[in-house]
């Protein structure tokens, strides 16, 4: 039985750590002061509902696949096995990396790209708000996020 409890107690010892230091970097966090100024912008200065954007990015997300190019690529893979090597493991085989291959292949083709606009609210805390078009504010710009969750330039 101390056998079993010291196994235990090993095994949860780098989990009783990680979650101590997790939550002195919360409450670290938490205690942070709220900044004055961002970007050149006083917050104290803003609207309620107003925030300073802080960053603009964009990135390239793929797409859905439907399993039109996994079964299309099965099909080719098996295919091109069969022919290649005149045996069922070669049939199987080339089906599977092709059809692996295919469902990739539709991934990236249906891939889009997306905004991502991060800002400092009134109260100092940060949210990201993501857009499937360019947006029309930079970095410094003061917006008004809307009760939907959406953002519009203000000045």
């Amino acid at each position: 039985m101390n056998r079993i409890a010291l196994t235990l107690a090993l095994a949860a010892a780098p989990l009783a750590l990680s979650w101590a230091a997790e939550t002195k970097l919360v409450a670290a966090a938490a205690s942070a002061p709220v900044p004055k100024v961002v970007q050149g912008v006083r917050l104290a200065g803003l609207c309620n509902t107003c925030a300073v954007v802080t960053n603009v990015k964009s990135e390239r997300r793929q797409g859905d696949a439907s399993g039109v190019g996994a079964v299309g690529g099965a099909v080719a893979g098996g295919v091109v096995g069969k022919s290649t090597t005149d045996s069922t493991v070669g049939t199987v085989g080339g089906a599977a990396i092709g059809g692996i291959l295919g469902h990739q292949i539709e991934k990236r083709a249906k891939s889009h790209r997306v905004w991502i606009t991060t800002v400092t609210m009134k109260d100092g805390s940060v949210r990201k708000f993501e857009t499937g078009s360019n947006t029309a504010w930079k970095t410094g710009s003061v917006v008004d996020v809307g009760s939907d969750n959406k953002l519009a330039l203000r000045k």
